[in-house]
């Protein structure tokens, strides 16, 4: 082999034919080798082989550009720098995963998913356990990769779950992640799993950073996020990132298996790396061993890990349990205990939130733990302040999970010095001086200062501006800060009143980017009516919520009507009935249902509405109007697997004028019930609700019920 590579090499002149089979030839070999040594860990040629063939294949390529592919093993080095990266929005969202952290957490999740799939309530029988599927937790960054006809197109962080940013070019240079998949891979191919530093090179790149007086990482998991997000590629290619495949994401022409653990399986085919770590387990007996072991075996683990993850192995029963607001209820993160250590608490001081919230802060000795050096940790509020007997100057214990805002879990007396103080909660605001009240009944305290309190006026432009509100982009923290600080600002009105001159004289703010700024003001001045209602900042009014207010209500002014009617008075606050028209609403209670109500019936409240409709916001409300078509007035409710997914079987529907709702009840007209159709279609078949397989919803799509 050496003398072939030294022959060719020399024999640069081959005819174009003769260079094409070779480079073909050379890259299948590297990109076998490549598996073998990367995904396999099982390499047949030595390192100076590979060499070899590698600058073969560089030679050629070279030599005619001809032929140089995408997916050639040479083109992991790095490509140009970028100067951001590009957004991308998923398809398919990209979820979080709700947290356990006990057994009977564990038991209770186990539970809800036997519960939603019509099983027996009682797991303690073979029969009515639940097979899922158990992984380790990786401490890593959750990233998406595109496949098109086998070839890596592009990879994405997850974002906020529905946008991330473009990092193809950084993901290319990780060697675990095939640039072609294996064997006969669909048209389309979207595969989601986890990048993470490796225990033995995070070390190494910690001593060698520290050796040349650099400053160190404080844990794999940040030098793997700093490795990912630099705008030269070739700065990635330098760090031995990892990778394992967990999940799949969008897909096209894909022959979907009927269980999660054929997918992975199916990834492994395609040349893509599994943890083999991963099993299936029954039930939470099951579930449970596999924690404890996973939590035996965590100090010897090649990579951090903070839990496992459990999955329902069935991807029907995945269909038929659906999602709750931006989490899978087939799913659930078990997380190991949370680390602690001790140190002193120094001071406390009292953060001002959006909504005027009052938090205690410890101030601490600073302490590592968790992965992290510790200096500032929550409180929650006074009266878990006093639950916990914590006293200024108390040596207390920290605790810390991951990514988990780090929190003083309780103080030690035994060790208390005899100058410690009580926490006592401030009379006024510490922002503003505006009194802080308390609410009988409500653990929170809150500065009564509104809009005029400046940290309060900060994190609701924040939240206004944000990417899930009105999307302003260039309104960063330190933006927000200046112009508030310059009394450019006192309200969200004002944002869409500045100009570039005024802008420019900031710092860090250029002509250009001020007129960026501006634009992007411009731009979203034409919204969504939920996102409008969102970036309000009404409090327990979530994107969820927002989403269903604005399908209920339809308008702005319909919802002002039914809060205004449903206005809170001494008599209507005894009832159990009350907010009769905003609790009709899906998922809003009378918390919220009184927050709404308030909100709407407040003249300030009522006065920025105006304001903002003066400086030309406008919000579509379109999309919460039902469609006129074929299918208009009918209910439909979706289960088991069918050709195409069910957002795209959901979007002909609503497209044809029908209605989706998640459950079977008397008032559905339509079950559509694919294959593994489960406890849905039971309870249809006992309601008699009309049932229809794929063939017969095409039909109805195109003619409309018959009647």
């Amino acid at each position: 082999m050496s003398s072939i590579g030294r022959v060719n090499i020399q024999r640069l002149d081959v005819r174009l034919d003769e260079a094409r089979a070779r480079t073909d030839q050379l890259r299948a070999q590297l990109h076998e080798h490549n598996h073998r040594y990367y995904v396999l860990d099982d390499p047949t040629v030595s390192d100076a082989e590979y060499d070899l063939l590698f600058r073969e294949l560089q030679a050629l390529e070279a030599a005619h550009p001809e032929l140089l592919t995408a997916d050639s093993p040479t083109q992991r080095v790095g490509g140009a720098a970028v100067k951001a990266f590009a957004e991308v929005r998923h398809r398919l969202p990209m979820q979080s995963l709700n947290n356990a952290f006990s057994e009977q957490e564990l038991r209770d999740f186990d539970r809800r998913v036997r519960e939603g799939l019509g099983l027996p309530a009682s797991g303690d029988l073979p029969s009515a356990e639940v097979e899922y599927v158990a992984e380790p937790k990786l401490d890593g960054l959750a990233v998406s990769l595109i496949y098109e006809q086998g070839l890596l197109v592009r990879g994405a962080t997850r974002g906020d779950g529905t946008t991330g940013e473009d990092i193809t070019e950084n993901l290319r240079t990780i060697r675990r992640i095939p640039l072609r998949l294996r064997g006969e891979p669909p048209p389309l191919l979207e595969v989601r799993g986890e990048v993470y530093y490796p225990l033995a090179d995070f070390r190494r790149l910690n001593a060698e950073m520290e050796a040349k007086g650099q400053k160190t990482f404080v844990n794999p998991r940040n030098a793997a996020a700093g490795a990912l997000r630099q705008l030269d590629p070739k700065i990635t290619a330098g760090r031995p990132l990892a990778f394992y495949a967990y999940a799949l994401g969008v897909s096209e022409g894909l022959t979907l298996p009927r269980q999660h653990w054929q997918v992975l399986q199916q990834f492994q085919a395609f040349g893509l790396p599994v943890s083999d770590l991963i099993e299936r387990v029954a039930g939470a007996p099951g579930c449970w061993q596999y924690y404890l072991a996973m939590q035996a075996r965590r100090a010897s683990l090649p990579f951090d890990i903070d839990g496992v993850v459990y999955k329902l192995n069935d991807l029907a029963g995945r269909e038929e349990l659906g999602s709750v607001s931006r989490a899978p209820r087939w799913a659930v993160a078990h997380k190991f205990p949370a680390e602690e250590a001790e140190t002193v608490l120094l001071d406390v001081e009292f953060q001002i939130g959006r909504t005027g919230a009052v938090t205690p802060v410890a101030r601490l000795k600073p302490v590592f733990v968790g992965g992290a050096t510790v200096s500032n940790a929550t409180l929650h509020n006074l009266d878990e302040v006093a639950r916990k007997d914590v006293r200024i100057g108390d040596a207390v214990i920290v605790r810390r999970a991951g990514d988990v805002i780090p929190e003083v879990a309780r103080s030690l007396p035994e060790k208390r010095p005899a100058d410690a103080r009580v926490v006592v909660l401030p009379a006024q605001c510490p922002v503003c001086g505006s009194p802080v009240a308390r609410e009988e009944g409500e653990a929170v305290a809150r500065c009564t200062g509104g809009l005029t309190c400046r940290a309060q006026l900060h994190a609701g432009l924040l939240h206004f501006v944000g990417r899930r509100a009105m999307d302003m982009e260039g309104y960063g923290e330190k933006l927000i800060t200046q112009l508030i600080e310059r009394k450019l600002v006192s309200s969200p009105v004002d944002l869409f009143k500045l100009d570039a001159a005024a802008l420019a004289g900031l710092e860090r703010m250029a002509e250009k980017s001020a007129q960026n700024v501006v634009d992007a003001a411009t731009k979203a001045k034409a919204t969504t009516l939920p996102r409008f209602l969102f970036a309000l900042g009404i409090r327990d009014v979530g994107e969820s919520t927002a989403e269903a207010l604005a399908r209920h209500f339809v308008s702005l002014k319909a919802l002002i009507e039914a809060a205004q009617s449903d206005a809170p008075t001494a008599e209507a606050e005894k009832k159990k009935d009350r907010f009769p028209l905003l609790q009709a609403v899906p998922d809003v209670g009378p918390e919220v249902a009184a927050q709404l109500a308030r909100w709407f019936t407040d003249p300030h409240h009522l006065d920025l509405l105006a304001e903002l409709r003066a400086v030309g916001i406008e919000w579509s409300e379109q999309a919460a109007v039902v469609i006129e078509g074929p299918l208009s007035g009918k209910t439909f409710v979706i289960t088991g697997t069918l050709p195409e997914s069910r957002d795209a079987v959901g979007a002909r529907i609503e497209a044809a004028g029908g209605k989706l709702t998640g459950s079977v009840s008397a008032k559905t007209d339509f079950l559509v019930a694919g294959e593994a159709a489960g406890s849905k279609l039971a309870k249809a078949e006992k309601l008699g609700v009309a049932v229809l397989g794929w063939d017969a919803l095409l039909q109805l799509l195109e003619q409309g019920p018959q009647l």
